[in-house]
């Protein structure tokens, strides 16, 4: 949510891009991390289920507004200040 919130607030798409690639890859550390709590047995099966699935679906949200932004970029005219 940090990297979003700052990236949110850079002047560029393309800076915004940055942090929200490292809020995907903050999401793949949780998952990683929840990994760990479910062998210390910090958690339970069922709450390492939920909680991985959810920060899944955070990270393919994230992917999809990274695309999006991406193509947004793409799809933009360019300002001809020419003649």
């Amino acid at each position: 949510m940090h990297n979003i919130a700052e990236g949110f607030d850079s002047e560029t798409n393309a800076e915004f891009i940055r942090f929200l690639r490292y809020a995907k890859r903050s999401c793949t550390e949780v998952r990683s991390e929840l990994y760990v709590a479910l062998d210390e047995e910090y958690i339970s099966p069922n709450e390492f289920k939920d909680v991985y699935e959810q920060a899944r679906q955070t990270r393919a949200a994230i992917r999809g507004f990274i695309n999006y932004l991406k193509k947004y970029e793409e799809r933009k005219p360019t300002m001809n200040l020419e003649p």
